[in-house]
């Protein structure tokens, strides 16, 4: 969607500033950029538009394609703090695209996410993107997590989720001829789930006043010589107390291998390295969200994945359940990314994206996307309608 989206943008020019309430550019330069969508006949330098979107992720994109597509005679504008766009946590996901397997059933998540994906396949051979669709192990390496994973595959198919099945060990060999797991005790859930290559995330309640935390993932790189041990998407179980997905292994379109991400609290809102620190946000955060009770209440999880972050070996050791044969010598250190989730007062993550409105006279004005973690990119197209719909509806259009 950013090519087509800067397309439009390079056709009409860029507007520095200039938005009604106190975006002025007058006397000095606009804290971001601003993208005029060139609808309902205005030149591109105008300095108001009937609608704008602020953020210029592929939530945000979508969004503004959407109501583009739906009212082409308004102006849409894009407001961007940064000098490109999809700088953040669409710059640095994964570019998986989720099969919904994971999501509790009737959320939000779980509906959009099936949609998101096949709406973004139907975008890809619209407009020519490649991406392979090469599938998802979810595979138990310990006793205990078949129960889960057994779990797992039934909300898999009360969500809708095409291509799903259980598998023994015998079966993997011809998926995956290096993955393994428990000796007789293990099972595989196979799940529909693809790469692509264009990388640029009803109202849902939540408990009062949610704060977003940042949370640093960081990624490994398989070295060349070692990326015959993984085909396809390798996941673990997932831990049902948290919405992370665990450490994986995701094939790339280049052909490279990522491994990862870990989850560890980041001290800074945009601190992609592991020592970027802002006492304002880390104080922010402590103050405004329930970030001591969940410490507390998930102590040794945090600790274990501190000490993962800072310890390669630590990561191996938790890869060699799945391909024994990597070594600490086969990977490198490669990106990371920030994951902003929401958090109660009470320490609990939101699960599921949430969506609401403002109060008083600009507020009725304005429609927040509060948590829209992964899989928001998957479903982006999906979120990107739902807004449309809520747009209309709210603002009378």
């Amino acid at each position: 969607m950013v090519p087509a989206l800067r397309c439009i943008r390079g056709a009409c020019g860029r507007a520095l500033g200039g938005f009604p309430g106190g975006f002025s550019s007058a006397g000095r330069p606009a804290p971001g950029r601003s993208w005029p969508l060139c609808q309902g006949g205005r030149p591109a330098s105008t300095r108001s538009f009937d609608v704008v979107v602020i953020g210029g992720g592929i939530v945000g994109l979508a969004s503004a394609r959407a109501l583009i597509l739906r009212h082409p005679a308004l102006s849409i504008g894009v407001l961007e703090k940064e000098k490109d766009l999809a700088i953040h946590q669409t710059g640095h996901n994964s570019g998986v695209i989720h099969s919904g397997i994971y999501y509790k059933p009737e959320s939000l998540k779980a509906k959009l996410c099936v949609q998101g994906a096949a709406l973004i396949y139907e975008y890809c051979k619209q407009k020519g993107i490649s991406y392979k669709q090469c599938g998802k192990l979810i595979v138990a390496v310990e006793q205990e997590e078949i129960p889960r994973l057994q779990a797992l595959y039934e909300r898999g198919r009360q969500n809708g989720v095409q291509g799903l099945r259980l598998i023994q060990q015998e079966d993997i060999k011809k998926k995956e001829p290096y993955c393994r797991g428990e000796e007789v005790q293990c099972q595989y859930v196979v799940t529909c789930a693809g790469l692509y290559s264009d990388r640029i995330s009803e109202l849902s309640g939540c408990n009062p006043d949610p704060q977003i935390v940042p949370f640093r993932g960081d990624y490994l790189i398989l070295k060349p010589e070692k990326c015959y041990l993984v085909k396809g998407n390798i996941y673990p179980v997932p831990d049902s107390r948290f919405p992370f997905l665990g450490v994986h292994f995701t094939p790339r379109m280049d052909g490279s291998i990522w491994l990862g991400p870990n989850a560890v609290l980041a001290f800074k809102r945009e601190g992609y390295r592991p020592f970027d620190f802002s006492a304002r946000d880390i104080m922010d955060v402590i103050i405004k969200s329930g970030l001591i009770k969940l410490v507390f209440q998930n102590f040794s999880y945090g600790v274990n994945e501190m000490y993962k972050a800072c310890f390669l070996s630590a990561t191996v050791k938790h890869l060699q359940k799945f391909i024994p044969e990597i070594t600490v010598s086969d990977i490198l250190r490669g990106p990371a990314g920030v994951r902003a989730q929401a958090l109660d007062r009470d320490g609990n993550l939101i699960e599921d994206f949430v969506f609401d409105g403002g109060v008083g006279d600009i507020g009725n004005r304005i429609l927040h996307v509060r948590n829209a973690p992964s899989p928001a990119a998957t479903s982006s197209l999906a979120i990107s309608g739902m807004i449309a719909d809520e747009v209309q509806q709210r603002f009378k259009l």
